[in-house]
């Protein structure tokens, strides 16, 4: 390479050179505020979900409180205070509560909490959970025909409560002295892969009463 190669060369570096430097001071500043802007937003979803982490802290020791009191109906009065404040977890409040005012034999009261849960706009698992409580605690009080509707509607193939449903619609057949029936509900809900361990210890325990025989080896009946 010829000398004068070389210093072209050497120029043509020092105006590139040049170049940059006055790209860098004229837009330089648009990637400091880029970088700023990763930064910040970046510090403030940390600092959201620390908040979000200590609100629902704070909110789970105070409904650990409010299930301390002492007695049902001052548990249903705590959690009520705290209700209103508990934003989407309080639909998970409102069934506590319904639960504390029946075990305070507040029926009534509960059983408000729970028609209007039941056909409020939470999710459908809460709808029907709420449903299926009402419908425990008015029992045979409740109308027969719309008693068995709406378990018939909670017991179907892929509903989330499911076993619980065949349970009560099993109870109500008792009441009625349908014996069989029960028992050929209380075997379904026995061999049922929702059933929990203490659903199914009931379904037996029942069986057993009714003078039935338990499967035994049951091979549980999935999807059903």
């Amino acid at each position: 390479m010829s000398e004068t190669d070389s210093f072209i060369e050497e120029v043509t570096e020092e105006v590139r050179k040049d170049k940059l430097f006055g790209y860098f001071k004229k837009y330089g500043w648009i990637a400091v505020v880029i970088i700023l802007g990763v930064v910040g937003a970046t510090a403030y979803l940390e600092w959201q979900k620390s908040q979000r982490s200590a609100a629902a802290q704070m909110l789970g020791d105070r409904i650990l409180a409010a299930t301390d009191q002492d007695g049902a109906a001052a548990q249903a009065a705590a959690l009520d205070v705290i209700g209103s404040e508990a934003g989407a977890a309080e639909v998970l409040i409102l069934l506590r509560r319904a639960g504390a005012l029946a075990a305070s034999d507040d029926k009534d009261g509960a059983l408000a909490l729970l028609d209007q849960m039941a056909t409020s706009d939470a999710a459908p698992i809460y709808r029907d959970l709420a449903a299926l409580k009402a419908l425990m605690i008015r029992g045979k009080d409740m109308d027969a025909a719309a008693r068995g509707q709406a378990l018939a509607r909670l017991a179907q193939p892929g509903q989330t409560f499911r076993p619980l449903a065949m349970e009560q619609q099993a109870i109500m057949a008792i009441e009625g002295g349908e014996n069989d029936k029960a028992l050929g509900l209380l075997r379904d809900v026995f061999l049922d892969s929702q059933a929990t361990d203490a659903l199914r210890s009931r379904a037996q325990q029942m069986i057993v009463a009714l003078g039935g025989e338990v499967p035994a080896s049951p091979e549980l009946q999935l999807g059903q």
